[in-house]
């Protein structure tokens, strides 16, 4: 811009710079010619004064330059550097209307060397402002993509790469352990965040994410690509091991062969690009049990309990499997985990046996003492299931007279003897909760019991207004495990809660019960 702006001239050298500048730069033409008319415009309110309202316009056809004082007609007039009245302006102008602009052509500006640094000042700074708008729009839908790259330069441990069109960030923990790049290296990375940030665009790159493998998996399987096969889930510890687990929705095609590859062909392509990750392909299962055997290959497992409420699976494996099962600083049962998402216990069949064998004799003794009655007995019920002393006491007559044994004289006085032992045991209850003083109105609440009542007391919750403010899930943790579900505990809120509401329409549960 250093050459003089001709107001008169067409100037079609600058819809040639135009076109130059904005294809080096992947943007509009129009916007380059709109950060040229701003700089025109800002030299010449430099040259006639800037409390003037001065505009440049460039012809998208001819490059012609017109500069001109724009002059809003009013009715009163506030800055008369910038307005002018309706009997004013009908004098150089007679059809005009208030609310329009009187347009008072300039004579073409000589650019001096400070006013062509400034113009080019705008011009560089309103190109990058259309260039990071561009590159925004570009990327921020392309998150959970993979892009390459070329490494352009390294700051403190985090790679800046050259996409192409835009520069993306790999900072230091999103790489691999270990894994050092130079200028001008290549690399493949996911698109993990894409920000519009006071300095411009931000795109975020990871090679640690557990979506990054899956994606390196399905440019490699071309089943996985067509939906043939499904990825279901991926754990990683990046860097060193990762579990995959896969699904085909084809029952000809075997999902962990195909991922493996003709000699591993498939798979050593992926552990390539993770610096020699080794990577478990695994089998996707509905059921949790199966799919739990199968992600803590390649132990093997002798034995699966589930816990559904509390979401934990108890997994027994042979003596000689146990450090095979955990892994290496545990990594091999964390992995599992986080591919099943259910928490892992893992017994050995030793460990098993000998707590099967406590418990066994636990609940044995239990028998005796609370029921007194020899140990036969009290062997006989805990090897028939019963678990509780609430077990004998309510059970069928004839569930007890089916034991080997067991007629129905012995039947009745055992139920008896269960019965008397719990209410003996509520009396007790009930004596401790007086003493803690638990209110006789929580009494009467719906699932609550004397036990119940005794540790409530010992938590603080003493009448229907404290247990009226917990929520669900508080309740619960005060409750001893086992002697209340989560929708009895709602119910049981809620119905604390009831007097609140007596005068008014009580709210539906899920809007109060906040647990």
């Amino acid at each position: 811009m250093n050459a003089n702006t001709e107001a008169v001239h067409a100037r079609p050298e600058l819809l040639q710079v135009a076109e130059a500048v904005a294809r080096d730069k992947g943007i509009q033409p129009d916007e380059v010619l709109e950060a040229m008319e701003q700089a025109i415009q800002k030299a010449g309110r430099s040259k006639y004064g800037h409390e003037h309202d001065i505009r440049a316009r460039i012809d998208r056809r001819s490059g012609q330059i017109t500069l001109a004082r724009y002059l809003e007609v009013v009715e009163t007039v506030e800055n008369p550097l910038t307005q002018l009245t309706l009997p004013d302006a009908q004098r150089k102008q007679a059809d005009i209307k208030v609310g329009e602009f009187l347009v008072d052509p300039l004579p073409p500006i000589d650019f001096g060397r400070i006013a062509a640094q400034t113009a080019k000042q705008v011009i560089v700074q309103k190109v990058r402002e259309a260039e990071r708008k561009r590159q925004y729009e570009e990327y921020k839908n392309r998150v959970g993509e993979i892009v390459n790259g070329l490494v352009k330069r390294v700051e403190f441990g985090n790679v800046v790469v050259d996409l192409g069109r835009a520069e993306a960030m790999l900072r230091r923990d999103e790489c691999l352990p270990r894994e050092h790049f130079n200028n001008g290296d290549r690399v493949r990375a996911y698109i993990l965040d894409v920000r519009e940030e006071q300095r411009g665009p931000q795109i975020f790159l990871s090679r640690t994410h557990p979506q990054f493998m899956a994606k390196l998996f399905m440019q490699e399987v071309p089943e996985i690509y067509d939906g043939i096969i499904e990825i279901r889930a991926v754990a990683r510890d990046p860097g060193s091991r990762a579990k995959i687990a896969v699904l085909s929705n084809d029952s000809s095609i075997d999902p962990v062969g195909a991922c493996v590859g003709m000699r591993g062909s498939r798979v050593q392509a992926v552990v390539g690009e993770l610096q020699g990750e080794k990577i478990d392909i695994i089998q996707w299962s509905p059921d949790i049990a199966t799919f739990v055997v199968n992600a803590l290959a390649p132990a093997e497992v002798a034995k699966v309990v589930l816990d559904e409420d509390a979401g934990r699976i108890e997994v027994v494996v042979p003596d000689d499997q146990l450090s095979l099962a955990i892994g290496r600083r545990g990594q091999n049962v964390r992995l599992a985990s986080h591919l099943t998402g259910w928490d892992i216990d893992i017994l050995t069949e030793g460990e098993e046996s000998q707590r099967r064998n406590e418990e066994y004799q636990g609940r044995s003794q239990m028998f005796v003492d609370a029921l007194d009655v020899d140990d036969v007995i009290a062997h006989l019920l805990v090897a028939e299931g019963f678990t509780t002393v609430e077990d004998v006491a309510y059970v069928p007559l004839e569930e007890l007279t089916e034991i080997e044994g067991f007629n129905e004289e012995v039947a009745e006085e055992l139920k008896n003897r269960a019965q008397a032992h719990l209410a003996r045991k509520d009396e007790e209850y009930q004596d401790k909760r007086r003493e803690l003083g638990v209110s006789d109105e929580v009494a009467t609440l719906p699932h609550i019991s004397p036990a119940i009542m005794v540790a409530l007391g010992e938590n603080g919750v003493k009448t229907l207004d404290d247990l009226a403010d917990l929520a669900g899930d508080e309740l619960l943790e005060i409750v001893p495990q086992g002697l209340l579900t989560a929708e009895q505990a709602n119910e049981t809120i809620m119905a604390a809660r009831a007097h609140w509401f007596a005068d008014e329409e009580a709210p539906p549960v899920g809007e109060t019960t906040g647990g």
